[in-house]
């Protein structure tokens, strides 16, 4: 360990390299405005093939309107001494958005680093190229050591988890469902907090949900003739929101928040005037529910809801799920959950916090695999805002807890 935390100490040129390069290829979805993933997946394999992996390949999900056509997602092993367990790292290559460029104190896309030396700026340095830069870093670390490895290192870099999986993470385990082996841990360094404290065992059940409420357009000085979609579908957005935190109101300490959310989010444009009262309005909640919860009973609530405000204002209501992940909880008792809060304990010099979040991460479908996933990172907490930063010193960090849980796992 002494050996591969003073190679570690060295990497700090080589995370920096990586950042730099990765902000300079936005991999943003098509659904938000993009090109998707090619780019960067490009340069992430250029730089993965400069190290010693003992495979490396892509599964390309299709995707006619991304760059190259495709949605790239790689993976990379090195093989350790018992081949038949690997300790998975996962992170994903896409970011969203920079939002409104005047809220930026920097160019989103091209890192800016701090007069402090450590501190880095610029869009998806936290969310989630922390996390390719750790994996990278430590299978760079490893490798140059020529440490023996007790079982294998896998690097998965994928697309898509910012608008869903479809072509990430849900693709390749269509693809590739012998990918994993029975005996197989996962780290997903994408969510955490500043001191390294957190180790998620368990996520929220979500559910993205699109509303279009239906009545009638027409000219604004004469409502009587039309059925105004938008103060309807304004009273639905109050219905569901208060309803659903009355109805689903349980409290559990493992998570932060410790209940179930419901919140209207995203609203699309109606009617371009302001003299037409519109026929049609849409928006959209972003759902988070305690897994103590059955998502049917959930489901047939909405729906209760939704028909009471079409009773009442005569208009028809179209309801979707855009997005769902139902997940299970790791075991406090897993031995990558002891070895995280060892390796917190060890490197971190902090009391490990073990809890459940409301964020979704790849660990929802790793468990519903019945196989054991961590969550955690030492990172500032400030994905999809302005001036959003990253820290080289937490990325070493984050590297050596990775290295740590390596050496010790059987």
């Amino acid at each position: 360990m002494d050996k591969l935390f003073k190679n570690i100490e060295g990497l700090k040129d080589y995370i920096l390299e990586l950042q730099t390069n990765m902000t300079r290829l936005p991999a943003v979805s098509p659904e938000q405005g993009g090109k998707g993933e090619f780019a960067k997946a490009q340069y992430l394999e250029s730089e993965l093939k400069k190290l010693k992996f003992d495979e490396i390949f892509r599964i390309d999900a299709p995707d006619a309107k991304a760059e190259g056509g495709i949605r790239p997602n790689i993976i990379a092993k090195y093989y350790g001494k018992n081949k038949d367990v690997t300790l998975w790292l996962l992170a994903h290559m896409d970011v969203v958005p920079e939002g409104d460029r005047s809220l930026w104190k920097t160019n989103p896309f091209e890192l800016t680093l701090d007069a402090d030396g450590d501190t880095i700026y610029g869009r998806g340095v936290e969310d989630n190229q922390q996390a390719v830069a750790a994996a990278l870093g430590a299978a760079k670390a490893v490798m140059e050591t020529g440490v023996e490895i007790p079982v294998n290192l896998g690097i998965m870099l994928l697309a898509d988890e910012e608008t869903g999986n479809k072509y990430g993470m849900d693709y390749v385990l269509k693809q590739r469902p012998d990918l994993f082996g029975k005996n197989d841990s996962f780290l997903v360094q994408d969510s955490g907090d500043p001191d390294g404290r957190e180790v998620e065992i368990a996520e929220k059940n979500v559910f993205w949900m699109k509303f279009t409420t239906e009545g009638k357009q027409c000219h604004g000085s004469m409502p009587a003739t039309g059925n105004n979609a938008m103060y309807a579908g304004a009273q639905l957005i109050i219905r569901l929101r208060d309803g659903l935190y009355a109805k689903f109101n349980k409290r559990d300490a493992l998570f932060a928040p410790d209940n179930s959310t419901f919140e209207p989010t995203k609203k699309d444009a109606n009617v371009p005037n302001v003299n037409t009262i519109p026929g049609t309005d849409v928006f959209y909640m972003d759902c988070r529910m305690l897994p103590s919860y059955d998502p049917k009973l959930f489901k047939d609530e909405v729906a209760s809801i939704v028909k009471s405000v079409e009773k009442d204002f005569k208009v028809k209501v179209t309801c979707e799920i855009m997005h769902s992940a139902v997940s299970k909880a790791t075991s406090p008792d897993a031995p990558i959950v002891k070895l995280y809060c060892d390796a917190v304990k060890e490197i971190n010099k902090v009391e490990p916090k073990v809890l459940g979040v409301g964020g979704g991460t790849f660990a929802a479908e790793v468990r519903n695999l019945g196989l054991a996933a961590v969550v955690g990172s030492r990172i500032y907490g400030v994905p999809h805002v302005p001036n959003e930063k990253s820290s080289l010193k937490f990325t070493l960090n984050d590297i050596k807890v990775i290295s740590y849980i390596l050496m010790h796992l059987k």
